[in-house]
């Protein structure tokens, strides 16, 4: 089969798609899918370069969305049929332990994500449990729901089940362009909140617009945070969502309002960020780490761009055997929206 393989860590020359890889064989309880879509996250470029300490078996296939086909089931499979079109889970757990059983996967003690601790999406054909799958209406292309899924999904766990976002509030969210930050524009206007944005130049935050944020606010030319207390007339947002982390934790405390939450779902410019634990008391501020999504929020959330409520920004389409010119693409951070290999 295609795969694009990353032989060893490093620029996007690394990536080299081959012709000839081992096509996998589903074991109990698994799926084999013929991948049509798969679309890039930031994610990709952090196992690509590596990080200190990383240990991934070599090549690797990158890659955690993927939407496409039942190609062969494994023994024990039940309720799904050769042919079906499917949209993948990127989460991957265990299914036995408290967590799983409680059906908050991602709190799973093995918990993992496709392309980052597991072969991924970057090919034509990967082995899944079909715990991960979701049936894909037909109307609803392979391409949007691969750029949905990982986004949406982590996007509407952190703010409607962990951030309780609720009709009337506000929402400030750090960044304009990424995935997650898009997804977030969207699900936090449908669930009827107002919503700032910070963009890098005028043209993201006029993008953001477009898709449905309220105001826009270019870092470039003024402090986000404070023209976030002006916006809102000193009193600030009541959800921040930040997944630049170390940059901007502080921002985000001077923007949120008394007794506010501040959801890190990331930490794009570093793991250590420092806190005046001053702010947090008098201002009564809650702090809530997010990542991915349990399956039932997945399934929530991608229903809701079958059905058209939620629809996710191509970027841009490549063929597979373009993912290094993807990866180009999207590394310095410019795309608003999805990047996606269609294969």
């Amino acid at each position: 089969m295609r795969a694009v393989l990353l032989d060893q860590h490093g620029p996007a020359d690394n990536l080299k798609c081959v012709k000839n890889h081992p096509v996998p064989e589903p074991g109990t309880g698994e799926v084999r899918v013929r991948v049509r879509a798969a679309a890039l996250n930031r994610l990709d470029l952090w196992v690509r370069n590596g990080w200190p300490g990383i240990k991934l078996p070599l090549p690797h296939i990158l890659g955690a969305d993927a939407a496409g086909d039942i190609d062969k089931l494994g023994p024990g499979v039940e309720g799904w049929a050769v042919g079906e079109r499917i949209v993948i889970d990127p989460s991957v757990s265990c299914g036995r332990c408290e967590y799983c059983r409680s059906g908050r996967q991602n709190l799973c003690n093995q918990f993992k994500i496709l392309g980052e601790d597991t072969s991924g999406t970057y090919a034509e054909y990967i082995v899944v449990s079909a715990r991960n799958l979701l049936k894909l209406p037909d109307h609803h292309s392979y391409t949007t729901a691969a750029a949905a899924a990982l986004v949406y999904s982590t996007a509407w766990h952190s703010l409607i089940t962990k951030g309780g976002l609720r009709p009337g509030e506000s929402v400030l969210v750090v960044g304009a362009g990424g995935g997650v930050n898009t997804a977030s524009i969207q699900i936090a206007k449908f669930a009827g909140a107002k919503v700032y944005v910070v963009g890098s130049n005028a043209d993201k935050v006029a993008q953001a617009i477009a898709l449905g944020a309220d105001e826009g606010i270019d870092r470039s030319v003024e402090d986000w945070s404070k023209a976030v207390f002006r916006l809102t007339n000193k009193r600030g947002v009541d959800v921040v969502v930040d997944n630049v982390g170390k940059e901007t934790l502080f921002g985000s405390i001077r923007a949120v309002s008394k007794g506010g939450r501040i959801l890190v779902v990331g930490n794009t410019s570093g793991p250590l960020a420092e806190v005046d634990l001053r702010y947090l008391f008098s201002k009564h501020i809650t702090i809530i780490g997010s990542t991915m999504a349990p399956h039932s929020d997945f399934v929530t959330v991608m229903n809701l761009v079958f059905e058209g409520k939620l629809a996710p920004p191509i970027a841009a389409t490549f063929p597979l055997e373009q993912a290094a010119a993807a990866h180009r693409m999207m590394e310095p951070g410019n795309v608003f929206g999805k990047i996606v290999l269609e294969v």
